[in-house]
């Protein structure tokens, strides 16, 4: 790869910047480790010279709508926000009144990794359920949707669900149907936190209508850090009827970028053509590669279904520290030993296989 100051000298301008990383390292801890897709970078380049309108009126805002309702339906709006947690908050927000709660699934990103911010930030309560796989059902919705008319608990408003799902699950088409059938029965809307959502499409073999607009889902909030843009997300209203002032909601929850042109450039590239599903379907191919190896393993335990782009695992402590100490990755449970192995747009079959003998070598030891 070209050092970035060649490449600069050779564009005529000087630049003191160093890589102070080396690229050769590949690891298992998260798809946000990933680089940018190439076709991203380019998308940004072409879209840097001259000036553009701020704050959402550019041409490529604009020109994003219509490659959204393509995906999603004339209906669609795309509000393009910085992160996946200030999607998630914004989203909420514009579905709930000020008493409003919102119905999710105990291991939800909202309820463990977003640092307390739809509670906080967003005012919300988070009525939460366990579930043995990481997907609500209308059956595990009820045990929280109950008690609209008592004014000492928080309205069941919204129910959330991930897809896929924080341990790797997939939602079904029909899953989710019966989730907004059941949800909207009772006056309550849908939530749907889409990080990967370009991996479940893939995993599903379905265009992502098909388990949101096409089931009734009312707001998705769409992740395109994970699925090979330099960062960026965006909350999309499918159900205009839904929501309450998203612009003013955006501003408020600090996620209304002035030079939005570049957040819109880098989802078109990703939705106009194939990108988004090419990147999910080679990270959901890498994960398949990386349970097959390990089902081969004595003491090695795979604990979920493998479905999109994550493995879930159980292995020795001791293997797991050292195995640490030569590609990174997180412990899910430490006290159990369980471990998560994310792959990415970019890991390799190569990486893979290294993983793999590294794994190998110290269950030997």
């Amino acid at each position: 790869m070209a050092d970035p100051r060649t490449v600069t000298a050779a564009l005529g301008h000087r630049t003191d910047a160093r890589r102070h990383h080396d690229p050769s390292v590949r690891g298992f801890a998260s798809d946000n480790y990933a680089g940018v897709h190439p076709e991203i970078l380019a998308a940004l380049a072409l879209a840097n010279d001259g000036h553009q309108v701020a704050y959402g009126e550019d041409d490529y805002t604009d020109h994003l709508q219509r490659i959204v309702h393509s995906h999603f339906g004339p209906l669609a709006e795309a509000f393009p926000v910085f992160n996946g947690t200030g999607s998630n908050v914004t989203a909420l927000q514009a579905l709930t009144d000020r008493w409003g709660a919102v119905i999710c699934a105990e291991s939800a990103h909202i309820n463990v990794d977003e640092g307390g911010a739809p509670e906080r930030m967003g005012g919300l309560k988070l009525l939460t359920v366990p579930t043995p796989d990481g997907k609500l059902t209308p059956e595990l919705i009820d045990r929280q949707a109950w008690g609209w008319e008592d004014e000492h608990r928080a309205m069941p408003q919204v129910v959330s669900i991930t897809q896929n799902t924080e341990l790797g699950t997939v939602y079904t088409v029909d899953e989710i149907r019966a989730v907004v059938e059941h949800a909207h029965a009772k006056g309550m809307k849908v939530h749907l936190d889409g990080a990967r959502i370009a991996n479940a499409a893939a995993s599903l073999d379905v265009p992502m209508r098909a388990f949101t607009n096409a089931v009734g889902v009312d707001v998705v909030s769409y992740g395109g850090t994970k699925n090979g843009m330099l960062f960026g997300e965006a909350v999309i209203v499918l159900n205009p009827d839904a929501v309450s002032h998203m612009k003013h909601l955006r501003k408020l929850s600090m996620q209304l970028a002035s030079k939005m042109r570049f957040l819109s450039v880098q989802l078109e590239a990703l939705l106009a053509k194939d990108l988004w599903l090419r990147n999910a379907r080679q990270a959901n191919a890498m994960a398949r590669r990386l349970a097959d190896g390990v089902r081969s393993l004595d003491g090695v335990e795979i604990l979920y279904p493998v479905q999109a782009n994550a493995v879930f695992a159980r292995l020795p402590h001791e293997v797991s520290r050292r195995l640490q100490k030569r590609f990174r990755f997180y412990f899910w449970d430490e006290a159990a030993g369980d471990v998560r192995w994310m792959c990415s747009f970019d890991t390799t079959e190569e990486d893979v296989d290294a993983f793999l003998q590294a794994l190998k070598e110290e269950l030997a030891r």
